[in-house]
Parts: structure tokens; C-alpha cells; sequence
């Protein structure tokens, strides 16, 4: 069975496939990259609560960083959202986004056995 955490766009925020949680984008709010990233992990953390996992079921968590530049501070940031030594694997990239203001965007994939929303 297939189920989805939706959105009012175009995409679903997390999709549940078996045992495995697809996370869609999420992008956080704020002024400055910092209050970005940590309000984007915030909003992961909760869409995975509604599919009765949290952030250390992650396995694979791809970050769009808008400037190279804040790949320094993203890295300290990890620090206080993930156990050292038990990162998930990472893909981060630059990119352009469609909205001017966007300076990260992150999605993933978490594990988690009977995986369900608790709506959708």
C-alpha cells in the first residue's frame, strides 16, 4: 500500500511505500541561511512524525544549498539534528531557486518497518 502526507502543490511532503518513507521537498523559513536550514529540518522532523518516524530514520538526505558558501555552517548544524557518527548518507549541491528568497531546500528518504501516516 502506497500512502501520502499531501500538500495544497503539486508534490505529497513524504510518500510511505513499504517500509520506506520519500520525503519531498522542504524548505524553511527565515531571514538567514541558519534560521532556513533549521526550520527546513524542523518541518522534515515533523512530516516524518505523521509517518510515525523521526529524523534518525533518515538514510539518505539530498541538501540544495543556494551558496556554496553556507556549506560550512550546514555542516556544524547536522551536528545538533543528527548523532555524531550516525549520519545519514548525503548528497548536497548548489542550485537556483524559483523563489528569490530560498537559500536551502532538503528531501530524503527515511526507513522505517510499517511505516504509515497518521493522515494524509
Amino acid at each position: 500500500m502506497v500512502e501520502r502526507v499531501t500538500t495544497p502543490f503539486s508534490y505529497s511532503s513524504a510518500v510511505v511505500a513499504g517500509d520506506y518513507i520519500f520525503l519531498g521537498l522542504h524548505r524553511g523559513e527565515g531571514a538567514t541561511f541558519a534560521e532556513q536550514i533549521r526550520d527546513a529540518i524542523v518541518y522534515l522532523d515533523n512530516t516524518l512524525r505523521k509517518c510515525g518516524a523521526s529524523l534518525d530514520r533518515i538514510v539518505k538526505i539530498s541538501v540544495y544549498l543556494k551558496h556554496i558558501a553556507d556549506l560550512p555552517e550546514m555542516e556544524k548544524i547536522f551536528f545538533d539534528y543528527f548523532a555524531k557518527d550516525h549520519f545519514p548518507a548525503r548528497m548536497t549541491t548548489t542550485t537556483e531557486f524559483i523563489d528569490e528568497d530560498c537559500l536551502v531546500m532538503i528531501d530524503g528518504i527515511a526507513y522505517t518497518p510499517a511505516a504509515s501516516p497518521s493522515h494524509t
